[in-house]
């Protein structure tokens, strides 16, 4: 019997080994056939550089000194941390040139693309800055360039920054992108996501000698300088038309055109929820399971961490299945408005950092675990607040609050507006706010209540006369009755069990969007607001609807 069980052990040792290598083989595969561009112009080189009619300019910046002030409070109060250059006076320093200034244009010496590797600055630490302007013409090798995405990608020893046309693109937790990718790594920026021949960029880098905090004793050069063209991004194919349509009523087809495909475009997560478009351009949603906020950049499928540690921070996260982030919004000045589970609270990141308590009590007590939210026109902030996000639920002994309520926040005030459901849990406008709906989920009711309610916005944004809407009693699964979006139509997308549910703003179902994973909550993204993105689970996924709606911070 040992004897057998020895070489079973074997066997299985070696079936685990052959998976593993299988794994790493596909995995190695699978990123060399996504990365393979349809073309390339190589900047080092003189006859690439000839086909985007490309030229390079070199000159060397260096540290100045200059006058600025220690932090102070913002002119005319208001702040109560030191934050703006109203302080005492000092001598700092400055880089120059600067882009943009003036005088940025005026040092700078032509050099050949095969001279690039040339060693520049004064060594130690030392700046360089370089740039070139690009034509993109109609054909590269085989392929017409119209409606291709063209990547600028540099590698520069050892960190560089990239402004294309004068403007860098800057998020909260970015690596790469514009910023600084890394040490010696490659830093990729979208020049245009469907180029037509003719187009020009002017693009300039500042190359970084470093590791800054122990400088060696080399100098600034470019070891990789291309413009990748794809005629699509680099995606998997089997994330393709992934999902399916179910019509129910005909009006679903001026909603959503018959044909249209649902991708998937990010996987690898524990539980996404709560997304937000960015008037950036990129899509923020949590994972409250692992407690963070990912950035999704639509133009490159680029996954980022936007913060780590965004909901809770305390001792005993162990306990918590959902310690992290939910519900996220961003207001008219831009600053991200946070749903936060394990803090039980709602706050503000204000747009230098700090970070503003919206609400975290109502008469004393505090909240059970805020869940989603939505913006009023007139900047309010409306939220629910079950206790999913606490261990226990309903019986945590951390629970201090009798009720489950959906809560304003105006001017600084909190007030309880309803507390007519057990598990409030989505929650959303209609385009013309004279309605807020707010999906409950109880699940100390035998039936799992799931239910869609209405409430009547008064003038004054108080809520009355709230009733059931919709009733999704008849769908079995035991799955929270969960995010809710509304189009500019008014037709509302619901987050239940089997899918997410279309309603016209009458109530009538008109279809259903079955994907993988059951969609948790969605967002209205890119420039045009018609794709909704979904958050389902352990993955992002999104399908373009004809309606669109409003962004959060219109």
């Amino acid at each position: 019997m040992t004897r057998i069980y020895y070489f079973l052990k074997i066997y299985l040792l070696i079936l685990i080994a052959l998976f593993a290598a299988l794994l790493v083989f596909s995995q190695e595969t699978r990123q060399l056939a996504v990365d393979k561009p349809q073309a390339v112009a190589d900047l080092r080189t003189t006859a690439g550089a000839a086909l985007v009619n490309a030229k390079w300019y070199v000159q060397p910046a260096h540290i100045t000194d200059q006058d600025f002030n220690l932090p102070g409070p913002q002119k005319g109060g208001g702040d109560a941390l030191p934050l703006y250059p109203t302080g005492l006076a000092v001598r700092t320093h400055q880089l120059h040139p600067q882009i943009g200034a003036p005088d940025f244009d005026n040092g700078f010496a032509e050099i050949s693309p095969t001279a690039l590797e040339t060693r520049q600055g004064t060594g130690l630490f030392s700046f360089a800055w370089y740039k070139t302007e690009v034509t993109i013409p109609e054909i590269i090798g085989k392929l017409n360039t119209n409606g291709t995405t063209a990547v600028f990608e540099i590698v520069v020893d050892d960190y560089s920054e990239i402004w294309v046309n004068g403007k860098q693109a800057q998020g909260f937790g970015q690596t790469g992108n514009g910023v600084i990718a890394g040490y010696n790594t490659r830093n990729r920026v979208i020049l245009s996501d469907h180029v037509k021949a003719g187009d020009t960029f002017s693009i300039a880098i500042l190359g970084i000698n470093g590791a800054i905090g122990k400088l060696p004793d080399n100098y600034i050069w470019i070891r990789n300088a291309v413009i990748d063209f794809y005629s699509e991004l680099p995606s998997d194919p089997r994330w393709k038309d992934i999902g399916k349509i179910f019509t129910i009523d005909e009006k679903l087809n001026s909603v959503i055109t018959p044909g249209t495909r649902i991708d998937k475009v990010a996987d690898g997560f524990s539980f996404t929820e709560g997304p937000v478009w960015h008037p950036d351009g990129y899509l923020l949603f949590s994972d409250p399971n692992t407690n963070t906020i990912y950035c999704y950049h639509p133009k490159n499928h680029n996954v980022t961490v936007y913060m780590s540690h965004s909901g809770y921070t305390g001792a005993d996260i162990g306990e918590y299945g959902q310690p992290g982030s939910n519900g996220l919004a961003i207001d008219k000045e831009g600053r991200l408005i946070i749903d936060q589970h394990g803090n039980r609270r709602v706050v503000r990141i204000e747009k230098k950092g700090p970070v503003t308590v919206l609400a975290d009590k109502i008469e004393g007590k505090r909240f059970n675990s805020p869940n989603d939210l939505v913006l009023k026109s007139d900047g309010a902030v409306y939220f629910t607040d079950p206790p999913y996000g606490l261990p226990g639920f309903f019986a945590d002994k951390r629970k201090e609050l009798d009720h489950s309520g959906v809560y304003r926040i105006k001017n600084g005030n909190v007030e309880l507006l309803s507390k007519d459901l057990g598990g409030p849990n989505g929650i959303a406008f209609s385009p013309d706010e004279r309605y807020l709906y707010v999906s409950n989920w109880d699940i100390r009711d035998i039936h799992h209540t799931k239910t869609l309610w209405r409430y009547e916005v008064q003038a004054d944004g108080t809520l009355k006369n709230g009733k059931v809407f919709y009733d999704f009693s008849f769908t079995e699964d035991e799955e929270a009755l969960d995010g809710v979006k509304v189009d500019k139509e008014g037709n509302l997308f619901v987050s239940a069990p089997g899918g997410l549910w279309i309603l016209s703003h009458e109530g009538k179902l008109l279809g259903k969007i079955v994907t993988p994973e059951r969609p948790a909550n969605m967002a209205w993204g890119d420039e045009d607001g018609k794709t909704l993105y979904l958050t389902a689970h352990s993955s992002l996924y999104k399908i373009r609807v004809n309606t669109g709606g409003k962004f959060s911070w219109q």
